[in-house]
């Protein structure tokens, strides 16, 4: 029977469950990292664990746990439910509204499932993207942080998916290229890496950080900076970053092709890197 942990302890999934006052349920207030776990171990989880707790020291949130607290929760639950090759959730709430603030007690939740990955076609050819019609709001206190109130995401992701495209890419409300629903974006102009500012604002994401540090170790240049349409629609290559994903290529920007069509040589260069880093850290996948 699946697991999941639950506040202190490991449970069954289907006796699972929180209080109807928690502040995740009913109003968005929490925090979440999905992560994968490749032949039993975790990558990139000390990154993860970091953002989490930057997020809940900006946003406010309560998170009387340490970070071993978390690491020794996830392992346990991977062992617990017999899985290598995992996909995991950790959903951080601020517990059940009613209590003072100093006696409220976070919701902790995390889930771990067959990692499913993105089909090959995928990285081989390129994904098609949309632009979102919804724009992100510069002055919203909870962009940049990856928040359970995600509803607006999902709006978009949705809307992409209608239109067979794999994903939609953010503006903000000033114009400025931004990210897509679920992911970071980077762009390739000549032998040039780019991508949109933290304080556009964007997720400061796992995989995006990542990158960029292999993209300096193989020499590439990069810029982090305002972008525009123009750059999207002028850019020789054009990939996605998340930590289920990895690198993703985009060939297609609605109507428009990207490049040649086909996937670039600096796309590919990074997909290589990124697949030696997560073998040399988690043993070689299949």
């Amino acid at each position: 029977m699946e697991k999941v942990f639950l506040n202190d302890k490991l449970v069954d999934k289907e006796t699972a469950f929180v209080s109807v006052g928690d502040s995740g349920f009913l109003y968005g207030m929490g925090l979440f990292e999905t992560m994968p776990a490749y032949n039993g171990t975790v990558f990139a989880l000390d990154n993860h664990l970091e953002r989490l707790f930057i997020s809940a020291s900006a946003l406010s949130m309560p998170n009387p746990y340490e970070k071993k607290y978390f690491t020794d929760a996830i392992y346990k639950l991977l062992e617990a439910n017999k899985l290598t090759n995992a996909r995991i959730r950790l959903t951080l709430t601020g517990g059940a509204i009613g209590q003072s603030e100093e006696k409220r007690k976070p919701t902790l939740l995390i889930t771990a499932t067959q990692l499913e990955p993105y089909p090959d076609r995928y990285y081989q050819k390129g994904i098609l993207v949309v632009l979102c019609p919804f724009r992100q709001n510069p002055s919203d206190p909870t962009t940049g942080h990856k928040t359970t109130n995600y509803l607006n995401r999902m709006m978009a992701l949705q809307l992409a998916h209608q239109r067979r495209a794999a994903e939609a890419v953010w503006f903000t409300t000033d114009n400025r290229l931004a990210e897509g629903s679920i992911s970071n974006i980077f762009l390739v102009k000549g032998a040039s890496l780019s991508f949109p500012k933290l304080d556009t604002p964007v997720l400061s994401g796992v995989t995006r950080k990542i990158v960029t540090r292999l993209a300096k170790d193989k020499s590439i240049k990069i810029s982090e900076k305002d972008l525009s349409i123009d750059d999207l629609l002028g850019a020789d290559e054009i990939f996605l970053t998340n930590s289920i994903m990895k690198i993703m290529p985009v060939t297609a920007v609605e109507k428009h092709t990207v490049g040649d069509g086909k996937v670039g040589p600096v796309t590919r260069k990074l997909i290589k890197s990124y697949n030696e880093l997560i073998e040399k850290k988690c043993g070689k996948t299949k």
